[in-house]
């Protein structure tokens, strides 16, 4: 029990930093940002900071990592189509189950995932975002398709496929996220595997 007790005031913690972090990033850029902002704003004192992060770089790298390992564990949860699936599936009409979980995380760590992609944000974690998101779509659904029958070499499907994924998730964050992680993937699925007409109503 006791041992449950300090990990949970580790987790309460590294979120409050985390949340300091994030909250501090709206306001000023990470590079005015010092520890002694962090601790107050977190409300902890900096010997605490210092038991768990280096410095204020090593608490954005972790911080990051948490939500890539997020993303990454999305996919150990079998929420990919089958080979099966795939002549079947309504992509213009059932929300993909991948995406839709992708998105429900994405809106769990809002706050800090529209700081982090934003103009105050770091690049860097675009292009980690995206490594571990073409690693989910080699290991599931790209598996499943035959590149022979392809019109489109399989790496420009991915990194079309990656970018809608992203471009959709900074709209949504920066627009106040109005529509449901189903909704929002349904126009995913629309985008990635329409054509122009398809994305008008039919009258």
């Amino acid at each position: 029990m006791k041992e449950n007790a300090v990990d949970r005031r580790i987790v309460r913690t590294k979120k409050a930093l985390r949340d300091a972090l994030t909250a501090l990033m709206k306001e000023i850029t990470f590079d005015e940002i010092t520890v002694s902002d962090l601790t107050r704003r977190a409300d902890i004192n900096r010997g605490t900071f210092y038991l768990h992060y280096r410095d204020k770089y090593d608490l954005l790298e972790q911080s990051e990592e948490e939500i890539i390992e997020g993303i990454r564990s999305i996919r150990s949860q079998k929420q990919q189509l089958t080979k099966e699936d795939l002549p079947t599936f309504d992509y213009m009409n059932e929300p993909m189950p991948f995406v839709t979980e992708l998105f429900a995380y994405v809106k769990e760590n809002a706050d800090f995932m529209r700081v982090i992609l934003g103009p105050k944000g770091n690049p860097a974690f675009h292009v980690k975002l995206k490594t571990v998101m073409r690693d989910n779509m080699s290991q599931g659904i790209l598996t499943h398709l035959d590149e022979a029958q392809l019109i489109v070499p399989i790496g420009y499907i991915s990194a079309y496929a990656i970018s809608a994924q992203l471009g959709v998730i900074q709209h949504w964050l920066d627009s106040g996220m109005k529509e449901s992680p189903e909704e929002l993937s349904l126009i995913n699925s629309k985008l990635v595997f329409g054509n122009p007409a398809t994305i008008y109503k039919k009258s």
